[in-house]
């Protein structure tokens, strides 16, 4: 097997050099990764710029329906996120057979996936009616998502696929067919938006299909790199594919469900709080998405060392090498920590300039301004969070951290955001930044419950299924 991308611990080297060893090593893995996620999110910025600039209801609606759709999109990327680990776990082991089998049932999973997502999205007639939308940006809105749709099948079976990419220590496989979906996604965007090339101008409603168009090339180029390259000629996706099996199904979501679940009570809450501000209007509505993009724009930085932490302690757990998956889960905690507080100093800095690079109404900037003061404050505990969870998750730990992210968010963040923003019980209404007090109390509940999990933690090194 390869071992350039995931070596075996060197266990006789001073505490120092084995530390900063592995974190070589998560950069070589986690370098990727990164640039793989900043493409992935860089489509919803050029998305919400883009249809900014179209009108303040295409950017709400489009806002309105990214809220829709990324927490169930989240929920299977999350669900399929279990791959890497266990993968990654079976490449540590040298089990090679069980790898292909085990990318074959994420594949059959991707495809129950599809179907959910797509019956759901096309039928968000009833949750707009509720919110009491605006005629005109529901109508956009639904638009969106009808387009948007068709892509989902690509979006899922690449996140299949990405397990048995990153499981095997190849994470820039990803971030290449991220990079060339971001690349189609710009002038697709450009041509369907704003209607050019003797297309109609379709706002809002042209961000879907640029985002389905450019998916669905991605999905395809990649399928075609797997078959053709050197680097996987070891697997062959059909000539090694494997009929459903309900034990290797059940595998995935005995550890996928909890992860999915996990990153969809997170997703959601920021959705649910998108559509609680729906009500105040559309300005609103539009700062808080230019904060919350910008935020996870940044997000994407400690979520890669994330990813790469659970490719690397589940790699080191299939090894037999307990010692070291202990090492790189205490440390990445300094390295992700420092990563935080240069982004709070930027967030403080830079505000009034990030808002100006999205939207020219002043209205807007103003709302954008005021919260992104507020998202510089729980950079800290946000990564220290996602640090903590992504070496659970490496330990196949999943359940118990599924109930602290529950309890934190859906317990403390957003009860504690609506009452701060809609009453005057605590404080006179703050408005949309109550919410982003909120959350930053959410995160902080998170990460200290997270946290003492992972130094209470003791992981059974057996090997799985």
């Amino acid at each position: 097997m390869d071992e350039t991308h995931q070596p075996l611990p060197e266990t006789r080297q001073p505490l120092v050099s084995r530390t900063l060893t592995e974190w070589k090593t998560l950069a070589l893995l986690g370098g990727p990764i990164l640039i793989a996620q900043v493409a992935q999110m860089a489509n919803g910025v050029i998305d919400t710029v883009m249809a900014g600039h179209a009108s303040a209801e295409d950017l709400a609606a489009v806002g309105i329906g990214s809220s829709l759709w990324m927490p169930l999109f989240l929920f299977f990327m999350g669900l399929l996120g279990a791959l890497q680990p266990i993968i990654s776990g079976y490449n540590g082991a040298r089990t090679v057979s069980k790898i292909m089998p085990a990318t074959w049932q994420g594949i059959y999973i991707a495809m129950g996936g599809t179907v959910i997502m797509a019956v759901l999205l096309t039928h968000v007639h009833p949750v707009l009616a509720l919110l009491k939308m605006d005629a005109g940006t529901a109508e956009i809105t639904q638009g969106y998502l009808n387009a948007f749709a068709w892509g989902i099948p690509a979006m899922l079976l690449m996140n299949a696929l990405r397990g048995l990419t990153d499981g095997l220590g190849h994470t820039r496989v990803i971030m290449m067919f991220s990079v060339l979906s971001t690349l189609i996604n710009l002038p697709l965007n450009y041509i369907f938006i704003y209607g050019k090339l003797g297309l109609p101008a379709m706002g809002g409603v042209g961000c879907g299909w640029a985002t389905s168009l450019s998916n669905g090339i991605a999905a395809i180029a990649l399928l075609i790199y797997l078959n053709r390259s050197q680097t996987f000629k070891q697997f062959h996706l059909i000539a090694e594919r494997v009929m459903p099996n309900l034990a290797g199904i059940r595998y995935i979501l005995k550890l996928g469900v909890p992860i999915g679940f996990t990153i969809f009570v997170e997703a959601s809450m920021f959705s649910v709080i998108a559509l609680f501000l729906a009500a105040l209007g559309p300005v609103i509505v539009a700062g808080h998405q230019i904060a919350l993009n910008v935020v996870s724009l940044l997000f994407m930085l400690p979520l890669s060392i994330g990813m790469a932490l659970t490719l690397r302690v589940s790699f080191l757990i299939g090894a037999q090498a307990p010692d070291s998956a202990r090492l790189i889960s205490r440390s990445s905690l300094l390295l992700a920590s420092g990563v935080a507080l240069v982004f709070a100093t930027l967030l403080f800095v830079f505000a009034e300039a990030i808002a100006a690079l999205y939207t020219s109404d002043p209205e807007v900037q103003a709302v954008t301004i005021r919260l992104l003061s507020f998202a510089a404050m729980f950079q800290i505990a946000d990564v220290i969070q996602v640090t903590c969870i992504s070496a659970l998750r490496g330990y196949k730990d999943t359940r118990v951290p599924m109930l602290i992210m529950l309890f934190s968010f859906w317990g403390v963040g957003l009860p504690l955001g609506y009452v701060l923003t809609f009453t005057d019980w605590i404080v006179p209404a703050l408005g949309a930044a109550g919410f982003w007090v909120g959350l930053t109390a959410g995160l902080t509940s998170a990460s200290v419950f997270l946290g003492w999990r992972l130094f209470r933690y003791q992981p059974n090194v057996e090997l799985d299924e």
